[in-house]
C-alpha cells in the first residue's frame, strides 16, 4: 500500500457546459437524490422530469450563462484551483477534487485513492447538514463498501466555528465594510426544508447561527454601527423552509431605504447560489423594492485563508 495520504475534497457539482442537455444530465442526478428530495421516488420522477426541468430548464441554462468563467463553471474553476493550491501547500497530501454529482466523478476519484493508507475527506460545506456532507458520506460508504483493504477515512463533519475559518471570513468582510460600511451585513445561507431538520434531526440551522454568532460577536466589536442579519436563500418547491427567507429580508431592507451587503458563509467558493441568485436576482429584486446600494462580498473562493482553513482541519484529524 501506498504510503502517500489523501486530501479528497469534495463539492455539490454543477453541469460541465452551459447546454440544456448537460444542465438537464446534472439537475437529473442531483435532484433525484433522496439527501436533496425525500419524495417517494414513483411519485417524484415523473415530476422532475417531465415537469420540472422542462419547465426551469430554459431559464437555468441562461443563469449558467451569465456566471460562466473561464468557459466553466466558477464552482469547478475555483474548486480545481483550491485544490492545486492546498497540493503545493502540502507536498504530503495528494489532494484531489470530486463532485458530488456529475464531475469529476466521486467515485472514479476514489478509485484513483484507493490503495492510500489515509483520506481525508472535506465536503466544502463548513456547517453540515443531511443534504449535502451526509450525502457525501453516504456515498462514499456505498462506493467503498466492497473494497479489500480499504483506507483509513477521516471525515471532517463540518467546520462551523473552526477559527481559521471565523477570521478568514471577518478579514474578507472587514476589506469590503471598511471602504463604504453598509447600514446592514447580510449573512445568507441555503436553506433546507423543515421537515428534514425534524425528520433527521438535521443540526444544520444551529451550525449556521453558531457561525453568525461567531462573527456577529467579532465584528461588532469595530463596526458597532452595522446590523448583522441571518437569512437563507434557495427556497425550491412548497412546504415550509428555514426562515427568514432572503429574499424577504432584502425586501424590508430596500424599502426601509438602507444600504446592505451580503455575504453567504456556506459557499465556500462562488456558484450559481451566490453569483446568480444574490449578486443578480436578488440585487434586481433590492433594486426594485426601492433599495439604494447593494453590495455582494464573494466567497473565500482560492484565497490564501481559504487554503490555510483547510490546511488547519486536516492537521487537527
Amino acid at each position: 500500500m501506498i504510503e502517500t495520504r489523501g486530501l479528497l475534497l469534495v463539492n455539490l457539482g454543477t453541469p460541465t457546459q452551459t447546454t440544456p442537455s448537460s444542465i438537464k444530465s446534472y439537475l437529473g442526478e442531483f435532484l433525484s437524490d433522496r439527501h436533496v428530495v425525500d419524495l417517494n421516488a414513483l411519485i417524484w420522477l415523473p415530476i422532475l422530469y417531465g415537469i420540472v426541468i422542462p419547465n426551469r430548464l430554459k431559464y437555468i441554462t441562461q443563469h449558467y450563462q451569465s456566471i460562466w468563467l473561464n468557459n466553466q463553471s466558477p464552482l469547478l474553476y475555483y474548486s480545481e484551483q483550491l485544490c492545486q493550491k492546498l497540493n503545493k501547500a502540502c507536498p504530503y497530501l495528494d489532494c484531489k477534487l470530486a463532485m458530488t454529482y456529475g464531475e469529476p466523478e466521486l467515485a472514479a476519484t476514489l478509485n484513483l485513492m484507493k490503495y492510500y493508507n489515509h483520506i481525508d475527506i472535506i465536503s466544502l460545506y463548513p456547517q453540515y447538514s443531511t443534504t449535502t456532507t451526509q450525502a457525501v458520506i453516504d456515498k462514499i460508504k456505498i462506493i467503498t463498501s466492497n473494497w479489500q483493504n480499504p483506507p483509513i477515512f477521516n471525515f471532517v463533519r463540518d467546520y462551523a466555528d473552526n477559527t481559521n475559518y471565523i477570521e478568514a471570513l471577518i478579514q474578507h468582510i472587514d476589506q469590503h465594510i471598511c471602504i463604504n460600511q453598509p447600514d446592514i451585513l447580510l449573512l445568507s445561507y441555503h436553506g433546507i426544508p423543515l421537515r428534514y431538520i425534524k425528520k433527521r434531526r438535521d443540526n444544520y440551522i444551529e451550525r449556521c447561527l453558531l457561525t453568525s454568532q461567531l462573527l456577529q460577536e467579532k465584528l461588532a466589536k469595530c463596526y458597532p454601527n452595522v446590523k448583522i442579519m441571518h437569512s437563507y436563500q434557495s427556497r425550491f418547491g412548497k412546504g415550509k423552509w428555514t426562515e427568514p427567507n432572503t429574499s424577504n429580508v432584502l425586501i424590508d431592507i430596500a424599502k426601509q431605504g438602507k444600504s446592505v451587503a451580503v455575504i453567504c458563509p456556506g459557499f465556500a467558493v462562488d456558484c450559481i447560489e451566490t453569483l446568480y441568485e444574490i449578486n443578480i436576482e436578488n440585487r434586481e429584486l433590492f433594486m426594485q423594492n426601492g433599495g439604494q446600494n447593494f453590495s455582494y462580498i464573494p466567497a473565500l473562493n482560492d484565497c490564501d485563508q481559504q487554503v490555510n482553513i483547510l490546511k488547519s482541519l486536516v492537521k487537527h484529524h
